[in-house]
Protein backbone atom coordinates (compact mmCIF):
# COMPACT_ATOMS: atom_id res chain seq x y z
CA UNK A 1 0.00 0.00 0.00
CA UNK A 2 1.02 3.43 -0.92
CA UNK A 3 1.11 5.72 2.46
CA UNK A 4 -0.17 9.58 1.75
CA UNK A 5 2.59 11.29 4.01
CA UNK A 6 6.08 10.58 3.32
CA UNK A 7 8.01 12.55 5.38
CA UNK A 8 11.89 13.61 5.43
CA UNK A 9 14.15 15.57 7.30
CA UNK A 10 15.61 18.38 5.81
CA UNK A 11 19.02 18.68 6.64
CA UNK A 12 21.50 15.82 8.25
CA UNK A 13 21.65 15.15 11.77
CA UNK A 14 24.13 17.62 12.73
CA UNK A 15 22.25 20.36 10.59
CA UNK A 16 19.16 22.58 11.95
CA UNK A 17 16.01 20.08 12.29
CA UNK A 18 12.79 20.15 10.05
CA UNK A 19 10.68 17.30 9.33
CA UNK A 20 9.14 17.86 5.81
CA UNK A 21 5.78 16.12 5.12
CA UNK A 22 4.67 16.07 1.42
CA UNK A 23 0.90 14.72 0.44
CA UNK A 24 0.96 12.10 -2.02
CA UNK A 25 -0.16 13.54 -5.60
CA UNK A 26 -1.18 16.63 -3.76
CA UNK A 27 0.77 20.27 -4.15
CA UNK A 28 0.59 20.36 -0.47
CA UNK A 29 2.78 19.58 2.31
CA UNK A 30 3.14 20.18 6.04
CA UNK A 31 6.50 21.45 8.35
CA UNK A 32 7.59 20.59 11.77
CA UNK A 33 10.23 23.36 12.78
CA UNK A 34 11.52 25.72 10.71
CA UNK A 35 15.67 25.33 10.74
CA UNK A 36 17.31 26.19 7.32
CA UNK A 37 15.06 25.08 4.95
CA UNK A 38 17.40 26.17 1.77
CA UNK A 39 18.04 22.59 1.10
CA UNK A 40 14.40 22.57 0.06
CA UNK A 41 13.25 23.35 -3.75
CA UNK A 42 10.95 26.55 -4.07
CA UNK A 43 8.58 23.87 -5.43
CA UNK A 44 8.38 22.23 -2.17
CA UNK A 45 8.51 25.43 -0.16
CA UNK A 46 5.28 26.49 -2.11
CA UNK A 47 4.00 23.46 -0.97
CA UNK A 48 3.52 24.39 2.79
CA UNK A 49 0.38 24.95 4.50
CA UNK A 50 0.95 24.28 7.86
CA UNK A 51 4.05 24.66 10.17
CA UNK A 52 4.07 23.84 13.60
CA UNK A 53 7.03 25.39 15.72
CA UNK A 54 8.54 23.76 18.30
CA UNK A 55 10.57 26.42 19.69
CA UNK A 56 11.74 29.57 18.37
CA UNK A 57 15.61 28.99 19.62
CA UNK A 58 17.35 29.64 15.97
CA UNK A 59 18.14 26.53 14.89
CA UNK A 60 13.95 25.76 14.88
CA UNK A 61 13.04 28.79 13.60
CA UNK A 62 15.58 30.33 11.10
CA UNK A 63 13.89 29.48 7.92
CA UNK A 64 10.98 31.58 8.75
CA UNK A 65 12.69 34.23 6.59
CA UNK A 66 13.43 32.07 3.48
CA UNK A 67 9.68 30.83 4.10
CA UNK A 68 8.02 34.78 4.56
CA UNK A 69 10.44 35.84 0.94
CA UNK A 70 8.87 32.88 -0.97
CA UNK A 71 5.69 33.64 -0.20
CA UNK A 72 5.41 37.18 -0.42
CA UNK A 73 3.67 38.52 -3.68
CA UNK A 74 1.61 34.73 -3.55
CA UNK A 75 -2.09 34.58 -2.90
CA UNK A 76 -1.49 32.02 0.29
CA UNK A 77 -2.83 31.27 3.25
CA UNK A 78 -0.12 29.94 5.80
CA UNK A 79 -0.83 28.55 9.16
CA UNK A 80 1.57 28.60 12.01
CA UNK A 81 1.64 26.77 15.36
CA UNK A 82 4.26 27.61 18.37
CA UNK A 83 4.27 27.35 22.13
CA UNK A 84 4.00 30.72 24.68
CA UNK A 85 5.67 33.69 23.34
CA UNK A 86 5.64 32.23 19.58
CA UNK A 87 3.15 35.40 18.85
CA UNK A 88 5.75 37.90 20.26
CA UNK A 89 8.68 36.14 18.49
CA UNK A 90 6.95 36.16 15.19
CA UNK A 91 5.94 40.26 15.44
CA UNK A 92 9.59 40.59 16.25
CA UNK A 93 10.31 39.10 12.86
CA UNK A 94 7.76 41.14 11.07
CA UNK A 95 8.65 44.35 12.41
CA UNK A 96 12.31 43.68 11.31
CA UNK A 97 11.37 44.54 7.69
CA UNK A 98 9.66 47.66 5.86
CA UNK A 99 7.04 47.19 4.13
CA UNK A 100 6.26 50.40 2.42
CA UNK A 101 5.81 48.64 -1.34
CA UNK A 102 3.35 46.02 0.30
CA UNK A 103 0.41 47.60 -0.82
CA UNK A 104 1.41 47.13 -4.97
CA UNK A 105 1.65 43.50 -4.91
CA UNK A 106 -1.16 42.31 -6.68
CA UNK A 107 -1.27 39.42 -4.86
CA UNK A 108 -1.26 38.94 -0.48
CA UNK A 109 -0.13 36.52 2.04
CA UNK A 110 -2.32 35.81 5.03
CA UNK A 111 -0.78 34.20 7.96
CA UNK A 112 -2.88 32.71 11.11
CA UNK A 113 -0.66 31.96 13.95
CA UNK A 114 -1.80 30.18 17.32
CA UNK A 115 0.06 30.36 20.53
CA UNK A 116 -0.28 27.10 22.19
CA UNK A 117 -0.20 27.81 25.85
CA UNK A 118 -1.23 25.34 29.30
CA UNK A 119 -4.69 26.84 29.53
CA UNK A 120 -5.62 28.14 26.24
CA UNK A 121 -4.97 28.82 22.50
CA UNK A 122 -4.22 32.51 21.32
CA UNK A 123 -4.82 32.89 17.46
CA UNK A 124 -3.49 36.04 15.71
CA UNK A 125 -4.08 36.86 11.76
CA UNK A 126 -1.37 38.72 10.00
CA UNK A 127 -2.27 40.29 6.98
CA UNK A 128 0.50 41.80 4.54
CA UNK A 129 -1.89 44.45 2.60
CA UNK A 130 -1.74 45.92 6.38
CA UNK A 131 2.03 45.74 6.99
CA UNK A 132 1.93 42.38 8.90
CA UNK A 133 0.13 44.10 11.96
CA UNK A 134 -1.90 41.87 13.68
CA UNK A 135 -5.58 41.53 13.43
CA UNK A 136 -6.85 39.73 16.65
CA UNK A 137 -6.53 38.37 19.07
CA UNK A 138 -8.69 35.58 19.87
CA UNK A 139 -8.97 33.14 22.63
CA UNK A 140 -9.22 29.90 22.37
CA UNK A 141 -10.30 27.32 25.01
CA UNK A 142 -8.19 23.83 23.89
CA UNK A 143 -7.18 21.22 26.18
CA UNK A 144 -7.30 18.12 24.47
CA UNK A 145 -3.86 19.50 22.83
CA UNK A 146 -5.67 18.71 19.35
CA UNK A 147 -4.22 21.81 17.28
CA UNK A 148 -5.10 20.71 13.56
CA UNK A 149 -8.02 18.87 12.17
CA UNK A 150 -9.15 17.68 9.07
CA UNK A 151 -11.93 14.88 7.70
CA UNK A 152 -8.10 12.67 7.28
CA UNK A 153 -5.91 13.70 10.31
CA UNK A 154 -5.04 15.56 13.04
CA UNK A 155 -2.52 17.05 14.62
CA UNK A 156 -1.57 16.72 18.10
CA UNK A 157 0.82 18.53 20.62
CA UNK A 158 2.16 17.61 24.08
CA UNK A 159 3.76 20.69 26.20
CA UNK A 160 7.45 20.04 26.89
CA UNK A 161 10.22 21.20 28.76
CA UNK A 162 13.73 22.84 27.45
CA UNK A 163 14.00 25.27 30.35
CA UNK A 164 11.30 26.93 27.78
CA UNK A 165 8.18 25.45 26.41
CA UNK A 166 8.82 23.17 23.65
CA UNK A 167 6.29 21.50 21.25
CA UNK A 168 6.37 17.94 20.35
CA UNK A 169 4.39 17.00 17.85
CA UNK A 170 1.51 13.35 16.38
CA UNK A 171 0.24 13.36 12.53
CA UNK A 172 -2.65 10.96 12.81
CA UNK A 173 -4.19 9.47 9.99
CA UNK A 174 -7.93 8.45 10.67
CA UNK A 175 -7.65 5.64 8.04
CA UNK A 176 -5.77 5.76 5.06
CA UNK A 177 -7.73 4.67 1.43
CA UNK A 178 -5.83 3.00 -1.43
CA UNK A 179 -7.63 2.91 -4.60
CA UNK A 180 -7.69 -0.15 -6.79
CA UNK A 181 -7.50 -0.54 -10.38
CA UNK A 182 -8.78 -3.69 -11.31
CA UNK A 183 -11.31 -2.42 -9.35
CA UNK A 184 -12.00 0.49 -12.08
CA UNK A 185 -11.40 -1.06 -14.36
CA UNK A 186 -14.39 -3.54 -13.56
CA UNK A 187 -16.77 -0.39 -13.01
CA UNK A 188 -15.11 1.29 -16.56
CA UNK A 189 -14.17 4.42 -14.55
CA UNK A 190 -11.33 6.54 -15.12
CA UNK A 191 -8.45 7.62 -13.22
CA UNK A 192 -8.61 11.79 -12.03
CA UNK A 193 -9.49 14.57 -9.28
CA UNK A 194 -13.10 12.45 -8.76
CA UNK A 195 -11.18 10.25 -6.41
CA UNK A 196 -10.20 12.90 -4.69
CA UNK A 197 -13.46 13.45 -3.77
CA UNK A 198 -14.75 9.85 -3.32
CA UNK A 199 -12.07 9.64 -0.65
CA UNK A 200 -13.28 12.95 0.95
CA UNK A 201 -16.76 11.75 0.78
CA UNK A 202 -15.48 8.25 2.60
CA UNK A 203 -13.62 10.74 5.88
CA UNK A 204 -16.79 12.72 5.90
CA UNK A 205 -19.18 9.99 5.43
CA UNK A 206 -20.07 9.99 9.42
CA UNK A 207 -20.47 13.62 9.74
CA UNK A 208 -22.34 14.20 6.43
CA UNK A 209 -24.58 10.71 6.67
CA UNK A 210 -24.01 10.25 3.12
CA UNK A 211 -24.77 7.11 1.56
CA UNK A 212 -24.47 8.01 -2.03
CA UNK A 213 -21.62 9.08 -4.60
CA UNK A 214 -22.20 10.66 -7.73
CA UNK A 215 -19.89 8.97 -10.71
CA UNK A 216 -17.86 10.55 -13.17
CA UNK A 217 -19.31 10.34 -16.81
CA UNK A 218 -16.23 9.02 -18.96
CA UNK A 219 -16.23 8.21 -22.84
CA UNK A 220 -20.11 7.24 -23.77
CA UNK A 221 -20.76 6.03 -20.41
CA UNK A 222 -22.58 8.89 -18.66
CA UNK A 223 -22.30 9.86 -14.82
CA UNK A 224 -24.21 7.55 -12.38
CA UNK A 225 -25.10 7.52 -8.51
CA UNK A 226 -23.72 4.42 -7.01
CA UNK A 227 -24.02 3.38 -3.20
CA UNK A 228 -20.81 4.95 -1.61
CA UNK A 229 -20.53 1.94 0.66
CA UNK A 230 -20.50 -0.50 -2.42
CA UNK A 231 -18.21 2.01 -4.63
CA UNK A 232 -15.50 1.45 -1.54
CA UNK A 233 -16.09 -1.95 -1.50
CA UNK A 234 -15.21 -2.03 -5.17
CA UNK A 235 -12.23 -0.01 -5.60
CA UNK A 236 -11.39 1.01 -2.50
CA UNK A 237 -8.32 -0.96 0.21
CA UNK A 238 -8.90 0.90 3.57
CA UNK A 239 -5.85 0.58 5.92
CA UNK A 240 -5.10 1.82 9.71
CA UNK A 241 -3.84 5.14 9.11
CA UNK A 242 -0.16 6.27 9.56
CA UNK A 243 0.70 8.16 12.69
CA UNK A 244 4.35 10.69 12.31
CA UNK A 245 5.81 11.53 15.85
CA UNK A 246 8.35 14.63 15.74
CA UNK A 247 10.35 15.34 19.37
CA UNK A 248 13.18 17.40 20.14
CA UNK A 249 15.09 19.35 22.57
CA UNK A 250 13.31 18.09 26.19
CA UNK A 251 14.99 16.48 28.51
CA UNK A 252 14.02 12.88 29.68
CA UNK A 253 12.08 14.06 33.03
CA UNK A 254 9.55 14.50 30.26
CA UNK A 255 9.14 10.35 29.43
CA UNK A 256 5.51 10.27 30.24
CA UNK A 257 4.37 12.70 28.00
CA UNK A 258 6.33 11.63 25.17
CA UNK A 259 5.47 8.07 25.04
CA UNK A 260 1.88 9.00 25.63
CA UNK A 261 2.60 11.18 21.89
CA UNK A 262 4.17 8.30 20.53
CA UNK A 263 2.62 5.41 21.53
CA UNK A 264 2.30 3.41 18.95
CA UNK A 265 3.95 5.72 15.91
CA UNK A 266 4.73 4.50 12.75
CA UNK A 267 7.80 6.87 12.21
CA UNK A 268 8.89 8.64 15.09
CA UNK A 269 11.89 11.33 14.93
CA UNK A 270 13.36 11.82 18.00
CA UNK A 271 16.48 14.11 18.99
CA UNK A 272 19.42 11.85 20.22
CA UNK A 273 21.60 15.31 21.06
CA UNK A 274 24.58 13.31 23.06
CA UNK A 275 26.00 9.67 24.05
CA UNK A 276 24.94 8.56 27.04
CA UNK A 277 28.28 8.99 28.98
CA UNK A 278 27.59 12.68 28.38
CA UNK A 279 24.12 12.50 30.26
CA UNK A 280 24.89 15.21 32.71
CA UNK A 281 25.58 17.74 29.62
CA UNK A 282 22.39 16.79 28.17
CA UNK A 283 20.27 16.95 31.27
CA UNK A 284 21.95 20.40 32.22
CA UNK A 285 20.90 21.50 28.93
CA UNK A 286 17.40 19.73 28.54
CA UNK A 287 18.27 17.26 25.66
CA UNK A 288 18.12 13.21 25.01
CA UNK A 289 20.74 11.11 24.64
CA UNK A 290 20.91 8.56 22.27
CA UNK A 291 20.36 5.59 24.38
CA UNK A 292 17.22 7.73 26.10
CA UNK A 293 16.20 8.17 22.56
CA UNK A 294 15.90 4.39 21.60
CA UNK A 295 14.47 3.55 25.33
CA UNK A 296 11.61 6.41 24.54
CA UNK A 297 11.26 4.64 21.32
CA UNK A 298 10.99 1.14 22.49
CA UNK A 299 8.40 1.85 25.52
CA UNK A 300 6.34 3.74 23.06
CA UNK A 301 6.19 0.93 20.73
CA UNK A 302 7.58 2.85 17.24
CA UNK A 303 7.55 0.87 14.35
CA UNK A 304 10.47 2.29 13.46
CA UNK A 305 12.32 5.70 14.42
CA UNK A 306 14.94 8.46 12.85
CA UNK A 307 17.44 10.08 15.40
CA UNK A 308 18.60 13.52 14.71
CA UNK A 309 19.81 16.56 16.23
CA UNK A 310 22.99 15.47 16.93
CA UNK A 311 25.74 17.75 19.44
CA UNK A 312 28.69 19.34 17.04
CA UNK A 313 30.73 17.86 19.33
CA UNK A 314 30.31 14.00 17.91
CA UNK A 315 31.03 15.32 14.24
CA UNK A 316 32.28 12.92 11.96
CA UNK A 317 31.22 10.05 14.79
CA UNK A 318 27.30 10.48 14.29
CA UNK A 319 27.30 6.26 14.11
CA UNK A 320 27.71 6.29 17.79
CA UNK A 321 24.62 7.96 18.39
CA UNK A 322 22.84 5.85 15.96
CA UNK A 323 24.39 2.72 17.40
CA UNK A 324 23.89 3.95 20.80
CA UNK A 325 20.05 4.35 19.91
CA UNK A 326 19.33 1.38 18.09
CA UNK A 327 20.85 -1.05 20.42
CA UNK A 328 18.84 0.79 23.42
CA UNK A 329 16.03 0.21 21.53
CA UNK A 330 16.46 -3.45 21.33
CA UNK A 331 17.56 -4.22 24.90
CA UNK A 332 13.71 -2.60 26.16
CA UNK A 333 12.16 -3.93 23.52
Amino acid sequence: MCPRFHPRLVNGPFEDPGLFIPFLFEKRALMFDLGDIRKLSHRDILKITHVFVSHTHMDHFIGFDHLLRLLLGRKKELWLYGPDGFLKNLEGKFAAYTWNLVNSYDHHLIIHATEIRHDCHIRKTYHCAQKFNAIGPEKIQNVSRIIWEEPAFKIKTAILDHDTPCLGFCLKERFHINIKKTGLNKLGLPTGSWLADFKNALYNQEKSKQSFFQLPSHGNISSKIMSLEELAKAIAVITAGQKIVYITDTSYKNVKEIIELARGADHLFIEAAFLHCHQDIAAKKKHLTARQAGILASKAGAKRFTTFHYSPRYTDKGYLLEEEAKQAFIDYA
